[in-house]
C-alpha cells in the first residue's frame, strides 16, 4: 500500500513539473469544498456535467472514481440475474423487505 501511495507521488510530482504526462493537472477547493476538474483531464477521460464519482480517501491522497451510468438494457439485466440469485438462494421478497428494514435501522 505504502508502495502504491509512494508510486503515485513520484508520478504526480514529476507529472507538475512536466507537460510529457497529460493526465496530471493541478487544481485548488474552493470554500465550499468544491473542486474543479481540469478541461484537458475532462476531456482526456470524457467527463460531462453532471457526471458522478466514487471518492477514496487513504493516507494522503484523494481518488475520484467516475461512476459508469447504466443504461437500461443492462440495468434490465443486471435486476433478472440478482432476481435468479435470490430464487437460487431461496430468499423471498418478505425476506429482502426486513433486510432493507435492518440496515436502514443501523444508519
Amino acid at each position: 500500500k505504502a508502495r502504491c501511495v509512494r508510486e503515485f507521488w513520484n508520478l504526480t510530482r514529476k507529472g507538475a513539473e512536466s507537460s510529457r504526462m497529460p493526465g496530471v493537472a493541478t487544481t485548488r477547493m474552493s470554500s465550499k469544498g468544491q473542486v474543479v476538474i481540469p478541461e484537458g483531464i475532462r476531456r482526456l477521460l470524457g467527463l460531462k456535467a453532471g457526471s458522478q464519482f466514487v471518492v477514496v480517501a487513504g493516507h494522503d491522497a484523494i481518488v475520484l472514481k467516475p461512476i459508469a451510468e447504466l443504461d437500461l438494457s443492462q440495468f434490465n439485466s443486471l435486476v433478472t440475474e440478482a432476481r435468479k440469485h435470490a430464487r437460487r438462494a431461496g430468499l423471498r421478497k418478505a425476506d429482502i423487505v426486513q433486510a432493507v428494514r435492518t440496515a436502514r435501522a443501523r444508519e
